[in-house]
């Protein structure tokens, strides 16, 4: 196993420690714990360089295999997915929580949307929402 993968797994760990939907997560993961981009582009039906610019990559952070596996690229999708797993219940299904991911504004976070936050490696202020819907707050 090279660092980068070495690296990627840690990042990848690290995700998954942190809560939201493991089993979900895990089920886009390789034995190894790296999240298989090609795995997760399918189940959403989006090319890759759909679901790079979805979780604010560039297209060769997904089509190259040395990249793939980045602790940047590992992190983003995986908080993408973490994400999904979240509101996969009431958003009723997946293709309904991408949908809601991509374009639902979130007032409480500036009108931005799960998306954009991400992007900007805000994911940590998308979870912290999420929890607070869900012990109850307003949205």
């Amino acid at each position: 196993m090279s660092q980068t993968d070495v690296d990627a797994a840690k990042a990848a760990a690290g995700a998954r420690r942190r809560g939201g939907g493991t089993s979900f997560v895990a089920s886009f993961m390789t034995q190894a714990g790296i999240v298989d981009v090609a795995r997760v582009a399918d189940a959403f039906r989006m090319s890759k360089g759909q679901l790079a610019q979805t979780a604010g990559l560039g297209l060769a952070s997904v089509t190259k295999a040395d990249r793939r596996t980045a602790p940047k690229a590992q992190s983003r999708v995986t908080e993408m997915l973490e994400i999904i797993s979240r509101v996969l219940d009431w958003a009723g299904g997946e293709a309904q929580a991408m949908a809601w991911y991509r374009s639902q504004p979130i007032p409480a976070l500036d009108g931005r949307t799960p998306e954009a936050l991400v992007k900007d490696g805000r994911a940590h202020a998308v979870r912290e929402y999420l929890d607070h819907v869900a012990l109850g707050g307003f949205a």
